[in-house]
């Protein structure tokens, strides 16, 4: 069932039962599985029926039963999923949620509303993350993780509440990052998490050690924004 105000681009599949609500534009190359439901109302009490929107980009795979709902006047009115996700059944990514390239939602990961989520960062199967929170880009969340804070780029969590427990390394190697890249963000995650120092001190170290290599500042500047804390 495709609502009025939809629009989809060239060559994305649609299966059977699928419901598409609109304002909702969907690029192109995408393959929604059975029973999805995509750009449904918010599930905000304060929504009363504005006009909001959700913008998906292209060649995403969305699998049975995942629900995507449209935005809040109260976060820019827009709920985004970029290029190349992997968003595998019964995921759910809620109003004004903000998802990056090449992601990968296992079986039952969950946002609430207002979420960010970076380029290739991984969420693990019944993944929950609190609204509000940001995770950042090649970040790696391990299945049943309970999110509460922000993640850093890079960074492996566990747990409930979720805790760090080392960097991405396998996702590092994976994607190709240098030994040299990889060698630098081990020593920033050791400032970070194992040096006794306080926020303030790592940030500094961090900052003094990204001139050595970019994906550091990367890292640095995720932490210095972070309005939740970050998962410790």
């Amino acid at each position: 069932m495709i609502g009025p105000g939809v629009v989809i681009g060239h060559g994305t599949w649609i299966g059977p039962h699928v419901v598409i609500n609109g304002p909702t534009r969907i690029g192109k190359e995408n393959r929604i599985h059975q029973f999805a439901s995509i750009g449904d109302a918010p599930q905000d009490k304060k929504y009363s029926g504005e006009p909001t929107w959700l913008e998906m980009g292209d060649r995403n795979v969305i699998r049975e039963y995942v629900t995507i709902n449209r935005g809040t006047l109260q976060h820019g009115g827009v709920t985004r999923l970029g290029d190349g996700n992997w968003i595998m059944a019964y995921a759910h990514i809620a109003h004004d949620c903000q998802v990056g390239n090449q992601t990968v939602f296992a079986n039952g990961a969950s946002l609430a509303g207002h979420v960010s989520v970076g380029d290739f960062a991984i969420l693990g199967g019944f993944t929950l993350v609190h609204q509000f929170c940001a995770i950042g880009t090649h970040a790696f969340c391990a299945f049943g993780s309970v999110i509460n804070k922000d993640v850093p780029p890079f960074v492996t969590v566990t747990g409930n509440p979720a805790r760090s427990s080392g960097l991405n390394a396998e996702g590092l190697r994976r994607h190709g990052f240098p030994e040299a890249t990889r060698k630098a963000l081990r020593q920033a995650y050791r400032t970070l998490y194992r040096s006794n120092l306080s926020l303030q001190e790592a940030l500094q170290r961090l900052h003094d050690q990204s001139r050595e290599d970019q994906a550091v500042a990367v890292m640095g500047a995720f932490v210095e924004r972070a309005k939740r804390g970050i998962v410790r």
